[in-house]
């Protein structure tokens, strides 16, 4: 798929999730779409607390994850957090409590209902400490030696051009800031019907790269200290029996075999890594 087509694909899927709030990421359970309380189970499997999923506006979690970037940042009073793909703005919202009124977030998205929905989401409950910005997590609209801390949840995967969203990230940090990732890799290549799928890659899975090509897309942008804090599989249950997956399969005409393959590749890892102090 040419860059401009998947940009545009994703958009398009993730504005209908923000109508919808269904999910479409989330290693490990049965269901990954539909009711609120499959959204929590998502959340949970992926490292976020029940007082995680209360304490943020309702409509805010989406259940779209692989991680908890926040809960692993380490965040402080005061400092300025940068979200790659803020969504409807759960993890955005759960920095903003640990940086408090003395710091700010800053959630970027490129879907305008995203946007939209998290807006209304920071109104109605009062996060004053809270914005969103439309844009692209390749072209981030934020000014250089912002951020004390980058952090992402499985959107990462989705650009056709990691290089790129890693050396913005870096641009945005402060010297000596901080980046920590959670998202989707692959321990070898996809079989070919899946890669080629455009299902596949709205589902977080064809989009991914191989994880020593992501770590070294990270190093290429001068972060130090590189670190996988945690990785672990989504299993062969997940892919064969999520609802996700199983559109994909009837609507592509991928095969079972491919997608047990495809499960056995994927995995979730969280990564951590520092901006040199110059």
């Amino acid at each position: 798929m040419k860059e401009q087509e998947i940009k545009k694909t994703v958009r398009e899927r993730y504005g209908k999730l923000a109508k919808t709030s269904s999910s479409c990421c989330g290693p490990q359970v049965q269901s990954c779409c539909g009711a609120s309380d499959v959204v929590k189970n998502i959340s949970k499997s992926v490292g976020y607390t029940q007082k995680d999923i209360e304490s943020v506006p309702e409509g805010a979690n989406l259940g779209l994850g692989c991680g908890n970037p926040v809960a692993l940042a380490s965040l402080k009073e005061g400092e300025i957090v940068v979200d790659l793909g803020s969504g409807a703005g759960f993890d955005c919202f759960l920095a903003a409590k640990a940086v408090g009124n003395k710091g700010k977030v800053i959630g970027i998205d490129m879907t305008s209902e995203m946007l939209e929905k998290a807006r209304d989401n920071a109104d109605r409950d009062g996060y004053k400490n809270v914005e969103f910005r439309l844009g692209e997590i390749e072209n981030l609209p934020v000014a250089d030696n912002t951020a004390d801390i980058v952090i992402s949840n499985c959107v990462i995967n989705l650009s056709p051009d990691k290089e790129r969203v890693f050396r913005e990230a870096y641009r945005v940090l402060k010297p000596g800031g901080r980046l920590m990732v959670s998202d989707i890799v692959l321990l070898e290549s996809l079989p070919a019907s899946v890669q080629k799928s455009v299902a596949a890659y709205i589902g977080c899975v064809a989009g991914a790269s191989l994880k020593e090509k992501y770590l070294e897309a990270i190093q290429k942008a001068g972060f130090a200290e590189i670190n996988v804090v945690g990785e672990t599989g989504f299993g062969t249950d997940f892919i064969v029996n999520d609802p996700t997956m199983k559109a994909i399969v009837e609507g592509e005409h991928i095969s079972k075999d491919d997608l047990s393959r495809a499960g056995k590749a994927v995995r979730s890892i969280k990564v951590s890594a520092l901006k040199k102090n110059k």
